[in-house]
């Protein structure tokens, strides 16, 4: 197995460039944590007091799926993009229209992370510069009290109120709707402008305050990632280092100061409905909703494989592959073990029950309090910048990420030639602005309101969770496959077998959770993931005549015609067939709440 040194000649085009250690992508990966505040608030509103145990095991789940990433990326020093590039090698003697889609779907997973990421920080801004008063804020009780007598049980509104809100009487009626008026009076008149607005589908879109400062925000991530893998770990150190200490402060800080009310976490039950501050039951429809959470921790838990994405930009990919996923790992399984328990310790149910949680934009201030005291005041306010920061950290973690998935999904040949661009510093500058690009249509969709912020994270992650079931069982397809070839690092078997059983626990998180965040979620994120089929029938039988680049499995040794050797017979085809019909039986087994 040959390593191509990455170095430049005038004579050779751009290419990736062996920059980095695993410290490097160690650093570049250290925007994973930050994840957890893109639906710690979600996941909250939908499992209630069994939150944290759902983050727990979900990143147990990924600690332990990471061995096999591990593994097969040790198989291809040469190439960047992630497991699903690795895992699309082992597919493609069974199916081209497989193997590309393991590439497309990691890409469409994290893709999203730039405005989501952008939506949630510019939130956050906008709340710095003029905060929405909360319902139970002074001022929201001082409106309330001076214009008590504006509405009347009487009136229209109030008989619509009640029709929604069945079993309460007329004064709660009144006494929300004057809450609703107040803190709509008293938000600031810029919060409310739009230059324009509308739906598309099942979702809003708005060009808001929101969406101008988080383009804003992109672009200044593109800006920093232009100069190549190196520039960007240097910076993502500088800011990592700023975003994890204050992240394990709030994990640690409220145990510390005795602020966790261990009642918080009893009944250990779901919710009765999502979203509302009543213990349910484990039936059906209860396990539902904590399969929705576990569907969506996914996202944020199982990220840090992103640590692989930079083998061929590592100085000594031998090496360096498994140390930045194992010790990027570690990191994440302490701060997703230790946040949302605190998160939830602090706050309640009720307090995670929150609009302003839920919908994510106050989930900065909250954690800023728990680390004052509640106090408010600078300590809180120094702790929503280390959440923007927090954020922005994420944001280029995905663009770095993405991008290369991108670029090495077009040099070997599954996507189309124009990505496959390097600027002089190494930096795939034709992924990174088709992911510019595309974020900033999400962004109008994600600044809208909360159901459609939701909507694109579970048709992202659905596009997720078809990513790992092709790369995890791409483990075990290598080993009969390419058996022979060296592995740098080998994974314990039974943790290969146990990746592999996850492969379908997290078809059944799909199949069940995915309806939790949106009713079509599921339906969307199938028609996106095949949306790879026209893109790949153009870069491979249009520009490529039917045959693949000769590098795309230089790793491996291997020929266009002993691509046709399938030494595991009909055993993938029967694995797929087998995890659809995992996902059908969840989608109709479980249901939610009547």
């Amino acid at each position: 197995m040959n390593i191509v040194t990455g170095t430049m000649t005038a004579d050779q085009p751009p290419t990736l460039l062996r920059t980095i250690n695993w410290t490097g992508a160690f650093w570049v990966a250290s925007g994973v944590p930050a994840l957890v505040l893109f639906s710690i608030g979600g996941i909250a509103g939908t499992t209630g007091n069994v939150a944290f145990l759902v983050w727990f095991a979900s990143m147990c789940m990924g600690f332990i799926q990471s061995f096999t990433y591990a593994e097969i990326a040790g198989l291809f020093p040469n190439k960047s993009g992630g497991a699903s590039v690795y895992g699309a090698s082992a597919w493609v003697r069974y199916s081209k229209l497989i193997a590309p889609l393991s590439v497309w779907c990691n890409w469409l997973a994290w893709t999203p992370v730039l405005s989501l990421g952008c939506s949630i920080a510019a939130a956050y801004i906008l709340n710095a510069l003029g905060p929405i008063p909360g319902a139970e804020s002074p001022e929201v009780l001082a409106w309330v009290q001076a214009n008590a007598g504006s509405i009347t049980a009487d009136s229209s509104r109030v008989a619509e109120w009640l029709a929604a809100n069945a079993g309460k009487t007329p004064a709660d009626a009144v006494t929300a709707l004057l809450v609703q008026d107040g803190v709509a009076a008293l938000t600031p008149a810029f919060r409310n402008w739009t230059l324009a607005a509308g739906s598309i589908g099942p979702v809003s879109f708005s060009l808001n305050w929101t969406f101008f400062i988080g383009v804003v925000l992109m672009l200044l991530t593109f800006a920093i990632q232009h100069r190549g893998i190196l520039g960007t770990a240097n910076v993502q150190k500088l800011i990592g280092l700023v975003v994890i200490i204050p992240m394990l402060i709030v994990g640690i800080a409220p145990i510390i100061t005795g602020q966790i009310n261990w009642d918080n976490y009893t009944p250990l039950v779901p919710l009765q409905e999502a979203y509302v501050p009543t213990h349910g039951e484990w039936s059906i429809s209860g396990w539902t909703l904590v399969l929705g959470g576990m569907f969506i921790a996914a996202w944020s838990t199982y990220a840090f494989e992103t640590a692989i994405c930079y083998t061929s930009e590592f100085k000594d990919p031998k090496t360096d592959t498994f140390r930045a996923i194992f010790f990027s790992g570690l990191l994440c399984l302490v701060l997703y073990t230790l946040v949302p328990f605190t998160f939830q310790g602090v706050l309640g149910l009720n307090g995670m029950l929150e609009d302003s949680i839920v919908d994510g934009s106050g989930v900065a201030e909250a954690m800023g309090r728990m680390v004052s005291g509640g106090s408010g005041g600078f300590i809180t306010s120094a702790m929503v910048m280390m959440m923007i920061f927090a954020l922005m950290l994420a944001i280029m973690t995905a663009m770095a990420g993405s991008a290369r998935t991108l670029y090495q999904g077009s040099v070997d040949g599954w996507l189309p030639r124009y990505l496959s661009r390097v600027n002089t510093h190494g930096a795939p500058t034709a992924a990174m602005w088709t992911d510019l690009v595309f974020n900033v249509g999400l962004l109008a969709i994600a600044a809208a309101d909360a159901t459609s912020y939701f909507f694109i994270l579970a048709v992202s992650n659905c596009c997720y969770i078809i990513f790992n079931f092709l790369n995890l069982n791409s483990g075990w397809i290598h080993r009969i496959d390419n058996g022979h070839i060296p592995r740098p690092w080998k994974a314990p078997t039974f943790l290969l077998v146990l990746g592999t059983c996850f492969a379908f626990v997290n078809a059944v998180f799909l199949g069940a959770g995915a309806k939790v965040w949106n009713p079509v979620a599921l339906w969307a994120g199938l028609i996106a993931a095949g949306l790879i089929i026209p893109v790949f029938i153009y870069r491979h039988y249009v520009q490529d005549r039917g045959k693949f680049p000769p590098n795309m499995l230089a790793d491996l040794n291997l020929t266009q015609d002993e691509l046709k050797v399938r030494k595991a017979g009909i055993l993938p085809y029967l694995t797929l067939i087998a995890g659809i019909t995992v996902v059908l039986a969840a989608n109709w087994i479980f249901q939610l709440p009547a």
